[in-house]
């Protein structure tokens, strides 16, 4: 597999994941994805995917929950 940006090969390993959203920041220090050897670009599976996008629903949801009550 190559890196998109800059055609260098990539290896399995960690990379983190930040996102900053209306109310709150997330950050995961070590995901599971593929990254780049020469740049460092890091690009993650399916299933990591899935698994974030579940965390920021769920927090979107208690987020807004949150906020209402203030």
């Amino acid at each position: 597999m190559n890196c998109i940006h800059c055609h260098g090969q990539m290896t399995r390993s960690t990379a983190p994941f930040h996102i900053d959203r209306a109310g709150y920041h997330l950050s995961f220090d070590t995901v599971p994805a593929w990254v780049c050897k020469q740049c460092g670009e890091a690009y993650f599976e399916e299933d990591e995917v899935n698994a974030i996008q579940s965390a920021v629903d769920s927090l979107d949801k208690q987020t807004r929950q949150l906020l209402t009550h203030a």
